[in-house]
């Protein structure tokens, strides 16, 4: 029972019952003091708070004072913290007092002492958000399981101040291409661009100097660009945490969605699939409402979508172009991370096109490599194929590679392939086996696959792991398979008969397979040699 209920019962049983004060006192199990105290007043007296004395710190409160008092005139970002109170009392004063103690009493002192200058209170300002104007941006970090592997990603945000609707993606790096990227996304799926300013924080994508105290910024001179091509207007808040204020929306937007769609962490094979995801739920996020709103997003939306201002007939192009040079290992650096290229290229200058979710390497207008984008940092993206020359001369190499482990993890280096290999290394050694592999996996540059892996099937039903038999059968394969039906007029070709399995002529393992000894008797040459006495007819 509280207090205030006990002062309640204690007056109602004076009053009805018509009880004295020890009578009372008996009753309700208080002392008499504590009764004439409830028959006073119907509200207890409030508890004295106990003076709790520092003897370490009382000395120097009034030094601490004086230093906050001072801070008043000086620059934000050269007044004390608590930290340095403390030290600053250590060295001038040899005073030691704890950090806790002090940090309690700056707390509180320097309020009160910005109180009694007259210091203008730190208020906010409500912002009117007309329909189609404004808008803001920024990232956050997530992590989800990416192909079994815990990643760190960035969620883009975008929201419309207005109506408060949002449109979000993940990418592995928050670079100024994710940027860009994430921009074209969100006006294409909103159907427009906002007419009034779209607000940023100072990331280097966009700013690369702040004017020293001003809102001028000088601008990357390609976000410059991609704000000219679709016309609209940035404003770049405060630095730091004070102007996360400036925009508010999308900074408690990115919490809302890492709470209520990242959780628990998502599991996905591609960031492609997580995607697809999040925009399924921006789409049912429309019948949601803000606060107090009357209004769902969507029909906010339905209002402001009208008065946004239309998309250029083209794209601006987010991805960035780089020319990095080819190492001895045959990798091109991007982002800290490398990616194989052809062996024939080492050494030289290749264009390198970095996109949220690929890379593409080329040399001049010919491609000659594409990989998926690597999370993080230190990250190596190596294929078999590009090393095959290299291999060749050195095949010892092979069975400790890199390229070799990422193909077996793949599915790109299957079971047929090692068996081929281990028969191959079986029939002679292991350095020519070794280059009889590489022969086939040179086979996979102009056939098919499924044609290559039937050519090796076929050679070691028969005990042949050379790669000649290998290319013949593989060819015939590619042949019974005929050639890709052609798109006509008419109704679509019946589907072609599967092919037969592909067999082995003793001809072709005549002329090339390691066989046993032929035991049939050579051919009878004696009728043919009496052509070679044919005499001629004597003309008459």
């Amino acid at each position: 029972m509280t207090k205030v209920e006990l002062f309640r019962r204690i007056r109602s049983d004076a009053v009805l019952e018509e009880l004295s004060i020890r009578a009372l006192a008996r009753k309700h199990g208080v002392h008499r003091r504590f009764v004439r105290e409830a028959l006073t007043s119907a509200e207890p007296t409030p508890r004295r708070q106990p003076v709790r004395r520092s003897p370490r710190l009382d000395p120097v409160k009034k030094t601490i004072d004086e230093w906050l008092r001072a801070d008043l005139e000086a620059p934000r970002k050269q007044r004390h913290t608590a930290r340095r109170i403390k030290d600053r009392l250590a060295e001038e004063l040899k005073a030691d007092v704890p950090y806790s103690t002090v940090r309690d009493y700056v707390s509180t002192r320097r309020r009160q002492i910005a109180a009694e200058a007259g210091a203008p209170a730190d208020g906010f300002i409500i912002r009117h958000n007309r329909p189609g104007a404004d808008a803001e941006v920024d990232f956050g970090e997530v992590v989800i399981c990416l192909a079994g592997i815990m990643t760190r990603c960035h969620l883009f945000a975008f929201r419309l101040a207005y109506s408060g609707l949002s449109v979000h993606r993940v990418t592995v790096s928050c670079g100024q291409e994710a940027f860009l990227e994430g921009h074209e996304y969100a006006f294409e799926l909103i159907g427009g661009i906002p007419v009034g300013q779209i607000r940023y924080d100072n990331l280097s994508s966009a700013v690369r100097r702040v004017v020293f105290r001003s809102r001028s910024r000088m601008e990357n001179p390609r976000w410059e660009s991609f704000r000219e091509h679709y016309g609209f207007t940035a404003f770049y808040c405060i630095p730091g945490l004070e102007g996360a204020h400036e925009k508010g929306g999308v900074e408690g937007q990115v919490g809302y969605y890492r709470r209520n769609r990242l959780t628990p962490v998502p599991a996905v094979a591609t960031l492609e699939e997580l995607n697809q995801r999040l925009a399924v739920a921006d789409l049912a996020d429309r019948d949601r409402k803000i606060r107090l709103r009357s209004r769902t997003i969507g029909e906010d939306f339905a209002a402001e979508a009208a008065l946004l201002a239309r998309l250029p007939a083209e794209k601006f192009g987010a991805s960035l172009t780089l020319r990095p040079r080819v190492d001895r290992e045959a990798t091109v650096t991007v982002r800290m991370n490398n990616y194989s290229v052809p062996a024939r290229f080492i050494g030289r200058k290749l264009q390198v096109t970095l996109g949220t979710t690929e890379v593409v390497i080329a040399d001049g207008r010919t491609e000659i490599a594409r990989h998926p984008r690597l999370p993080g940092r230190g990250g190596q993206r190596l294929l078999l194929d590009h090393y095959l020359e290299i291999l060749l001369r050195k095949p010892g190499a092979l069975a400790g590679s890199e390229a070799l482990d990422q193909a077996r993890r793949e599915g790109t280096f299957t079971a047929d392939h090692e068996a081929f290999w281990a028969a191959a290394k079986a029939a002679t050694n292991e350095a020519t086996g070794t280059r009889q592999l590489i022969q086939v996996l040179l086979l996979h540059r102009h056939l098919r696959g499924q044609d290559v892996t039937a050519g090796i099937r076929a050679a070691l039903s028969v005990g042949a792991a050379t790669a000649d038999i290998v290319a013949v059968e593989a060819r015939k394969a590619a042949q019974n398979a005929g050639p890709s039906p052609t798109i006509t007029a008419g109704p679509p070709p019946a589907p072609p008969p599967p092919p037969p399995p592909p067999a082995v002529t003793e001809r072709t393992l005549q002329r090339v397979a390691r066989l046993p000894a032929d035991h049939r008797p050579p051919p009878d040459l004696n009728r043919w040699d009496q052509l070679l006495h044919h005499r001629r007819k004597e003309s008459s």
